[in-house]
């Protein structure tokens, strides 16, 4: 892989990414909460920043684009859809483009669910899912727009790809959302061993992303809307379909 990937703590628990290609020596960010993290970074590293990445128009992925971009003379690239509610964009894409950046051919995937006009960014060369808060780790974004059956859309394509994916979203929730699994499953042995990690990596102040898919659906109640164990955890029966699943499961953790 000539793909080097950094996850950027940004303000209070939010991670913005840049990825350098070495072969072509092209450097993009995912998301900009905040810029200076990231020119910190880009200084210590002499890197030239090419591109923004945005996946949704919330504050905190987008507070720090606009300088990042003046500072750098980066573009930026954000959904068409929500255009009108992010900076200016220098190019508007729509789910199904595919962005040629670097010797990475990056894939526009719709997001729908925590917010209208969310995208996220696949690379299937360096086995990358940019996911901002759509598939999160050990979670799922919470619905402040779409509907749950949007969002049951959007994570059942995400879970389709490689199980070798790593998924790199937005926020560091990885233990406030095992906690939920657990509460669901305290017993279940992944769970169990999973949360033991984490919590060493946050104890130490490291990060829990990116994780990989094969983990998330492994231990992610998002994504196992077709286990008889959780639908019976949730008190639901063995009929229910995996969106009944998902949507028992995400109004219970929206009062957890």
């Amino acid at each position: 892989m000539t793909l080097e990937l950094l996850t950027i703590p940004c303000l209070t628990d939010n991670y913005a990414y840049l990825w350098h290609d070495t072969a072509t020596d092209t450097v993009v960010a995912v998301d900009v909460p905040d810029a200076v993290p990231l020119m910190r970074v880009l200084t210590e590293r002499d890197w030239q920043l090419h591109h923004i990445l945005l996946t949704h128009h919330h504050d905190d992925h987008i507070a720090g684009a606009e300088a990042l971009a003046q500072a750098t003379g980066a573009k930026i690239i954000g959904a068409a859809a929500d255009a009108h509610r992010l900076p200016p964009l220098d190019h508007a894409v729509r789910p199904g483009e595919v962005l040629p950046l670097g010797v990475e051919d990056v894939q526009v995937i719709g997001a729908d669910g925590h917010t209208l006009g969310h995208i996220a960014y696949y690379l299937p060369g360096a086995g990358l899912l940019f996911s901002g808060d759509g598939l999160m780790s050990w979670g799922c974004g919470r619905l402040f727009e779409g509907s749950p059956a949007q969002m049951h859309d959007t994570l059942t394509r995400m879970a389709a790809l490689p199980p070798e994916t790593q998924i790199c979203s937005g926020h560091e929730y990885t233990l406030s959302n095992g906690r939920f699994a657990l509460s669901l499953e305290p017993d279940h042995p992944a769970l169990l061993e999973r949360m033991a990690r984490c919590e060493a990596l946050r104890k130490d102040d490291l990060p829990t992303l990116p994780v990989l898919l094969s983990e998330e659906l492994l231990t992610n109640p998002f994504l196992r809307g077709a286990d008889p164990a959780l639908r019976a955890a949730l008190g639901l029966p063995e009929s229910a379909d995996p969106l009944a699943v998902f949507t028992e499961a995400r109004s219970r953790k929206d009062r957890f």
